[in-house]
């Protein structure tokens, strides 16, 4: 990126965080939103990171997210809580159910977190990694907005629905995956509209339901799951963990729910919490953790293959020390966004068919 502002790791989250209260947001979600958007810079996830504050503040200016809604914790089992977000941004409720979570899954040796009502554009692998780090195996699932057409359609129905794994090393920083169910990241879509590239085959169709490698025909029409039926197989496993099993929408209602074409989904992300000490008799972390290294040895003995945390981490290091490049037309939104301006128009990256429609009246976040 020539046309780009270098900015250290701290700039960011300040700025982030000085937009969001800029714009309306209270003091604990912007702070929430600002640390999850500074991990995806920090670990070069740009389709994350500050990319990603228009769809915050669409979502706010919309009436359809809460801007100091204060999560609630319920158990409504031994070892099965729920957090509603209130129709806040999901980032604050998660942070408020990691700690109980991983509490209940180290006191019974499994345990489910269920967040309710919460609008989710953030990247899932920061709450699995937290749980890594606590020692603990986590997956986590969350629906989105109607972008992909299911195997064998033409239709948006599917969210990108992706999952999240993460499994602990010892001494080493644990393993940790965030994959869509679709071929892409809807994201990496609208990173490369923005830079001016073509798709690869096989991401995406058009509205007319054709092949296209054009992001604008990609974003008009529908996303493609991965690996055909396989990838389907998946995003419909997901809809119904996301979805249902919690009680809340699956993403053709939350695209449904969501009138203001913010791109912000509003539903439910389910986190599972496993502690491998407790799956086995006499169970030693150390020792189990030492067994599944070997897998990971042998992977790492063919030429080319990486474990899948591997380049986060390696974006990692080189951050803290380099800083990042935001292009700077982002960054003059972000400067905008601080200085209390009300940028109007809907993020360009999405497409011209969800311009962004400002909503007068009371906010209805339910709505």
């Amino acid at each position: 990126m020539a046309d780009a502002v270098r900015m250290s790791l701290t700039e960011v989250h300040a700025s982030a965080k000085a937009a969001l209260l800029a714009q309306g947001f209270g003091a604990s979600h912007a702070n929430a939103i600002a640390n999850t958007v500074t991990m995806a810079e920090r670990d070069e996830c740009r389709h994350h990171g500050l990319f990603r504050l228009p769809f915050y503040m669409n979502g706010l200016r919309s009436g359809q997210a809460s801007p100091d809604a204060e999560p609630t914790l319920t158990e409504l089992a031994p070892s099965v809580i729920k957090v509603d977000a209130k129709y806040g941004f999901s980032p604050l409720a998660l942070e408020r159910g990691d700690e109980p979570l991983a509490e209940r899954a180290k006191q019974h040796g499994i345990a489910a977190l269920a967040v309710n009502n919460a609008l989710n554009v953030a990247a899932l692998w920061p709450e699995v990694e937290r749980l890594a780090d606590r020692g603990l195996v986590g997956f986590a699932f969350v629906a989105a907005s109607p972008y992909v057409a299911p195997a064998g359609g033409t239709k948006p129905l599917f969210g990108t629905n992706p999952m999240a794994f993460a499994w602990p090393r010892h001494n080493k920083p644990p393993l940790v995956f965030d994959q869509a169910s679709s071929a892409s990241a809807r994201g990496e879509i609208q990173l490369r509209l923005r830079d001016g590239k073509p798709l690869p085959e096989g991401w995406a169709i058009g509205p007319d339901g054709t092949p296209t490698t054009d992001p604008k025909e990609a974003l008009a029409g529908a996303q493609l799951p991965f690996g055909g039926f396989k990838g389907s197989n998946i995003a419909l496993m997901v809809e119904r963990l996301a979805g249902p099993l919690l009680g809340d929408a699956l993403s053709f209602e939350a695209g449904e729910r969501d009138k203001a074409n913010t791109g912000a989904p509003c539903g439910g992300e389910l986190i599972i919490a496993i502690d491998p000490v407790r799956c086995i008799e006499n169970g030693n972390r150390i020792v189990q953790l030492e067994h599944g290294e070997m897998l990971f040895k042998k992977m790492l003995e063919q030429e080319g293959a990486r474990l899948p945390s591997d380049r986060r981490y390696e974006a990692r290091k080189r951050t803290a020390i380099e800083g990042v490049k935001v292009p700077r037309s982002l960054y003059a939104s972000i400067e905008a966004y601080i200085a209390g301006k009300d940028i109007k128009e809907r993020n360009a990256y999405e497409g011209d068919h969800l311009t962004h429609k400002k909503e007068a009246g009371q906010a209805n976040y339910a709505s």
